[in-house]
């Protein structure tokens, strides 16, 4: 259910953050944070640890280890118990790390059997072999993994911006696979997502598309634009394939942007298109009706289930916004 994974893992994420750890997410269920800035606050390292588990939640089985180099704490959250804190001490890595599997290292399934055909099955015995010779015989890969062995360098953690929260969503009254009922139901999700005044004018960078599915499952993809942008068409055009691979009929879709740009600005066009024009007419209209009969009063048809014996049932009525 990767929907609702990245749900609770972006709750957990958040947690983190509201109890004061700078985070920097690498893939659900991995983490590195600083805890240089609470441990005042929250009585030195090993009290600052026990709360970055508890902010977590016990439901992931959470362990954290804390070293000054990055492979280090991640080996050492590796062969933590599950709601345990393991440190290692400045200028112990390499200790610490000698006795530990190869398979702590990102290395590929043949780079795993050659180095086993070696002879060599423990970060240390990898250590302990001459950098250039590791590199000669396995390359880029294998120099980089023998530096890991060594402890891996010293990086800061770079802080993650914190995620826009800007969504909608759209509940059928029955289960929809219909792709042009599908097509036109993201139409008026991102109608309204680019309405919305927290935006502020700023294009997207990030966005995820997702689905309540038939049955109880969920799907859910994200695209990162290749260049910012706010303008309708080219959001229809890389979403809107996403949408012939999901997998059951939808229950609920969700359009939400996961990253906004910080710029808002945008190439200007010599001549304005005629069809501008006239949407901007028509937006102006329809300002003016909401103005005049209050919110709400604006809305447009999405037939969602056209076959349906119940005529309520059949459409749906989306409020614009824009």
């Amino acid at each position: 259910d990767p929907a609702a994974v990245e749900r609770e893992w972006e709750g957990a994420l958040q947690r983190l953050e509201d109890s004061g750890f700078a985070v920097e997410p690498e893939e659900p269920g991995r983490v590195y944070f600083e805890t240089r800035g609470v441990e005042r606050l929250y009585g030195g390292l090993e009290a600052a640890l026990e709360r970055a588990l508890a902010s977590i939640g016990s439901a992931w089985d959470p362990r954290a280890g804390a070293a000054r180099r990055r492979f280090a704490a991640l080996a050492a959250a590796s062969v933590a118990r599950p709601g345990q804190a393991l440190v290692v001490a400045d200028g112990t890595e390499e200790d610490f790390l000698a006795p530990l599997p190869l398979s702590l290292l990102p290395l590929s399934a043949d780079r795993y059997a050659e180095l086993e055909g070696l002879g060599v099955r423990k970060l240390g015995e990898l250590a302990a072999l001459p950098g250039g010779s590791v590199a000669e015989r396995l390359g880029p890969e294998g120099r980089r993994a023998w530096a890991l062995a060594q402890g891996g360098a010293r990086g800061r953690v770079h802080g993650r911006r914190p995620p826009a929260e800007l969504a909608e969503a759209l509940e059928f009254p029955e289960a929809i696979g219909n792709e042009l009922t599908l097509r036109r139901a993201f139409g008026a999700l991102l109608d309204r997502l680019l309405s919305r005044p927290e935006r502020a004018g700023r294009p997207f960078r990030k966005l995820a598309l997702s689905a309540r599915l038939v049955g109880g499952g969920s799907w859910r993809r994200t695209v990162t634009l290749r260049d910012v942008t706010a303008d309708r068409p080219r959001l229809r055009a890389a979403l809107g394939p996403k949408l012939l691979e999901l997998p059951a009929p939808v229950l609920e879709l969700r359009l939400e942007a996961v990253e906004l740009s910080e710029s808002v600005g945008q190439q200007l066009e010599l001549v304005k298109p005629a069809a501008d024009e006239v949407n901007a007419r028509l937006s102006d209209g329809l300002r003016q009706v909401r103005a005049s009969t209050g919110s709400g009063s604006v809305v447009a048809v999405v037939e969602v289930a056209p076959w349906s014996r119940i005529p309520e049932a059949r459409a749906l009525f989306v409020p614009r916004d824009e």
